[in-house]
């Protein structure tokens, strides 16, 4: 069987396929030219059309040369100009059917199973989502379905008065953290490109020379840069809480049908092969409750297996696909410390070995979405709660596994 290198965007171009954009709802009050970069509520709808904000003479830093090859892409793409175009914000001129214009989605947040309303600049949670994200590319490559989505492409309406920008040195990490995981055997969203800016900068904060400060203590001058990071989608628990937050407030009049519709599509792109399409809804939001408390365990104990710690762990951090997404505040312990904690900013609950717990509130937060689907049905809504109630059985059989895997004692002992 001929395998097809992807040599150029012609090449990639007819492999496009929009499912998120053209099936979900699209925010009425969204602009039609995609220029819509200034913080404002956002109602409804699923996803807002943006417009990505190209980076100044864009300058290539690395591609992943194993990914490309999982895709099917030629080496030589990643420096060619139309390929570094695209993935440093220029998508104006990409050839049909690719679309020009990107996306960004809007999400809730709680912490810690706690539900938060002060990070959205509006307080309503109407202003809380991708700010410096932004998705311009879903297509099925080797047969999988993937999206492509800009770390640092520019403003969005949730950047909350942000300048919607990465810089270098925090991409070169979140590059190399990514594929490092994918090595190691645990779920995550992979590396495609880096590109950084030959001349424009932003401000961020940072140390002094020498200094043991907890805090930054001065403003720098660093490089932007945007990398591009690449999953089967991007959907999050906090999507679908925003979701089940408005249909539980019924927040407007098409907001329980617009929960159904991401539910749904999370199983269309995340789960087809574990939930049977022609099943009732019900059915299929129980079988969804069930699969991703699995992959869920999974993941945080394979986690833990390698040593990393996900310093950030809230609901919107939270993949519904049960891989790792965010690389926000991340590190891997160098000793073991159950209470090591990489980011200065968190807290023990987000600490090393308080990860089962953490991931325990997300699934609650991820439960307590989906119950307006359920709301007339008492029997499935006592399933789904005690689904959740056997989170923690679930997750130590996890844990038990994974250290017997680390300590090699055989699979039937532990039977």
């Amino acid at each position: 069987m001929k395998t097809t290198i992807v040599e150029t965007l012609n090449d990639l171009a007819p492999l496009a396929d929009y499912s998120l954009i053209n099936t979900l709802n699209i925010d009425p009050d969204a602009t039609e030219d995609g220029i819509d970069h200034h913080p404002r509520q956002v109602f409804s709808g699923h996803f807002v059309p943006v417009n990505p904000t190209p980076i100044e003479n864009p300058k290539y830093i690395a591609h992943s040369k194993r990914f490309f090859s999982e895709l099917g892409f030629s080496n030589s793409l990643a420096t060619s100009e139309p390929f570094m175009k695209m993935f440093s914000g220029d998508t104006s001129t990409l050839p049909e059917p690719m679309k020009k214009q990107g996306w960004a989605t809007g999400y809730a947040l709680s912490i810690y199973g706690t539900e938060y309303y002060e990070q959205c600049p509006f307080r309503t949670g109407n202003g809380y989502g991708d700010g410096r994200a932004v998705s311009i590319f879903e297509g099925v490559l080797k047969g999988k379905r993937l999206e492509m989505q800009l770390k640092g492409g520019g403003r969005t309406p949730y950047c909350r008065g942000a300048d919607g920008r990465a810089v270098l040195r925090s991409s070169v990490r979140e590059f190399l953290a990514q594929e490092h995981m994918h090595a190691l055997g645990v779920p995550t969203s992979r590396s495609l490109m880096l590109y950084t800016s030959e001349t424009e900068t932003v401000q961020r904060p940072w140390f002094n020379n020498g200094s043991y400060s907890r805090d930054p203590e001065v403003m720098i001058d660093e490089a932007v840069a945007i990398t591009t990071r690449v999953a089967p989608s991007f959907l999050r628990v906090g999507q679908l809480e925003l979701f089940g937050r408005r249909a539980r407030k019924k927040e407007h009049p098409n907001a329980l049908k617009e929960l159904e519709q991401i539910v749904l599509h999370v199983i269309e792109r995340e789960y087809n092969a574990e939930i049977d399409q022609s099943l009732a809804l019900e059915e299929k939001v129980l079988l969804l409750a069930q699969e991703f408390r699995k992959r869920l365990t999974a993941l945080v104990a394979n986690w833990i297996r390698v040593g990393y710690c996900q310093g950030n762990f809230n609901s919107d951090n939270t993949a519904v696909g049960g891989f790792t997404l965010d690389y926000g505040p991340f590190g891997f312990i160098d000793v073991f410390d159950p209470r090591y904690q990489p980011w200065t900013g968190g807290g023990v609950h987000f600490s090393f070995l308080n990860q089962p717990k953490a991931a325990e509130r997300n699934f609650g937060m991820f439960c307590l979405a989906l119950k307006p689907l359920l709301a007339s049905n008492e029997e499935a809504q006592n399933i789904l709660e005690k689904i959740k109630r056997e989170f923690p059985r679930v997750m130590q059989a996890q844990m038990i596994l994974m250290w017997a895997s680390k300590l090699l004692i055989p699979h039937f002992l532990m039977t």
